[in-house]
């Protein structure tokens, strides 16, 4: 398996990214962190970029991440707002337990949000599609069939609807 090989593959399983404890809040458009390569101070910056940040990107599709490595003397994350805020957390001589710490306080979703969101996505009766009680929205009540059981009437086709004459 070529998935399995380099550096620490067990960063590429599944099972690796979704123990991930870190969901940002919705409001959170990008996420940087900053960083040098060499020294003392950075260590617990790059251990959190190798270790973290997959964890963080998969959890939060919908947020830019982006490194930047050897741009700054001292390590920093920066979260970007979608209304313009910034908020800059330091991590200079921190660990990568601290730095995680840290982010769950200050701009990670609490655990009784995560509990709602999952509460609220799970098993809906009004939800349809693949993985839902109706794989199609023609078994609810109300709608129009699926074309391939019952034909649309004339006027509800486009290619009778467009016709000109």
């Amino acid at each position: 398996m070529p998935f399995m090989k380099g550096r620490a593959p067990i960063r590429r399983t599944l099972d690796y990214l979704n123990a991930g404890k870190l969901v940002l809040k919705d409001k959170i458009k990008i996420f940087s962190v900053a960083y040098n390569i060499q020294g003392q101070n950075n260590v617990g910056a790059k251990e959190f970029v190798f270790w973290y940040l997959p964890q963080i990107q998969y959890k939060n599709p919908d947020v830019q991440v982006a490194t930047l490595k050897n741009l700054t003397p001292s390590p920093f994350i920066k979260c970007y707002f979608d209304d313009g805020r910034q908020i800059l957390v330091d991590i200079d001589n921190k660990s990568k337990e601290d730095i995680m710490e840290h982010l769950l306080n200050t701009v990670g979703k609490s655990q009784e949000v995560l509990a709602a969101e999952a509460i609220e996505k799970e098993d809906n009766p009004a939800n349809f599609g693949t993985g839902c009680q109706r794989p199609c929205i023609c078994e609810i009540y109300g709608q129009v069939p699926c074309p391939g059981v019952v034909p649309l009437p004339k006027f509800m086709r486009g290619k009778y609807k467009n016709q000109t004459d």
